[in-house]
């Protein structure tokens, strides 16, 4: 589930219910010409008429538009045969040249229109391959996913999240770029395929967490960014083992997961510090992984700190653990789903940070078999 973190209102297709906004410019015509018709010609109001084929480029195509400037110029032509001295050579020279420019700028505008169109469907394809939708069953795991951006034209970000099943059990994987733009969203991808690749192959996640580092080093060597020229990245992988009843968590720097289980609520800090990625060099690279409990009806959250970092309008930060405990046991859809309404409710309809949370469930026993 991706999708954008500010609150929009749908816009009903041509085929359906109009909004009054697209009639604003008819509204307005029927309105000069009443005045005009209805004033003394000292008021003079038929000289505004040219602003109706203005206002209509900037919502109407371009026939509509010149269908309306003819209009304009049909009623200032009517009403010279009522009112003289009106001025009406120059207001129908100005209605022509208005509606001429109007129908260049509405061109203008399609063509620009289409062209954002066309770049979006590229930035929902490119999300398809960095974000694809993750399984909502791994063997005995339910998951769901939940993607926000923080703005409106984004589709992707430097928020990342993959769900993979292995040999090893269900491996999960989230973090987040430091950073911003196109260079945030390539050290994503880099680390995404990266866990793709070794996920299946490596038994322990240290080692994995090894081949993270190394593909984001090579990343920010090849692709600096003139602002910040080496990429850090937090991340967290949790292992379901088959059989198991367990999960196991490496977190390198990256926000706790919430764990529910009978009810009470469990943020899951790490034992021991691990460093971000890229950060190894600067930190050491020791990794820690921490084993806790997971057995049927247990679930975790993982999530960025864009949920954490979401502010009101008294800037304090949303209470995530609180908001867990007042909105009790939830199904993993039910829970992402209040949470991403709660958050833009928090918020005022606008984020400031992109989110990506994921929230997993076991329902079974893994079994021993890995059936993959």
């Amino acid at each position: 589930m991706i999708s954008s973190g500010r609150l929009r209102r749908r816009r009903p297709r041509h085929g359906g219910r109009r909004e009054p906004v697209l009639l604003s410019p008819v509204i307005l015509t029927v309105i000069i010409t009443g005045l005009a018709f209805a004033t003394p010609r000292e008021f003079a109001f038929s000289r505004l008429l040219p602003a109706a084929p203005a206002l209509a480029a900037a919502m109407w195509t371009v026939v509509p538009t010149v269908l309306l400037g003819i209009f304009c110029l049909v009623v200032m032509v009517t009403l010279s045969f009522f009112y003289s001295d009106l001025g009406t050579p120059y207001t129908g020279a100005a209605i022509i040249a208005v509606t001429l420019a109007a129908a260049y700028a509405s061109h203008i505008r399609l063509e620009r229109e289409e062209m954002l169109f066309q770049v979006r469907l590229v930035a929902d394809a490119a999300q398809k391959v960095l974000l694809r939708p993750l399984p909502r069953r791994i063997q005995g795991v339910e998951i769901e996913s939940l993607y926000l951006a923080a703005q409106e034209q984004a589709r992707i970000g430097g928020d990342f999240y993959e769900a993979v099943d292995t040999p090893y059990g269900v491996r999960l994987l989230i973090g987040d770029v430091r950073g911003k733009g196109l260079q945030a969203v390539g050290a994503a991808s880099a680390v995404i395929n990266c866990f793709r690749e070794n996920a299946y192959d490596l038994p322990d996640l240290r080692g994995i967490i090894h081949r993270l580092e190394a593909s984001i080093a090579r990343h920010s060597l090849a692709h600096p960014a003139p602002d910040q020229p080496e990429h850090f990245a937090t991340a967290l992988i949790a292992e379901i083992p088959y059989g198991g009843g367990q999960v196991r968590i490496l977190n390198c720097g990256h926000p706790p997961p919430l764990l529910v289980r009978r009810g009470e609520i469990r943020v899951l800090e790490s034992t021991m510090p691990s460093p971000p990625l890229n950060l190894a060099t600067l930190l050491g690279d020791h990794y820690f992984v921490d084993t806790v409990a997971f057995g049927e009806g247990d679930q975790m959250l993982l999530y960025t700190d864009g949920v954490t970092e979401t502010r009101d309008r008294d800037g304090t930060f949303f209470p995530l653990p609180d908001w867990m405990r007042q909105l009790g046991p939830a199904p993993p859809r039910e829970l992402l789903d209040r949470l991403h309404r709660d958050l833009l409710h928090y918020s005022g309809g606008k984020l400031d940070d992109d989110i990506a949370a994921l929230a997993v469930r076991c329902l079974t026993q893994l079994g021993q078999e890995h059936s993959g």
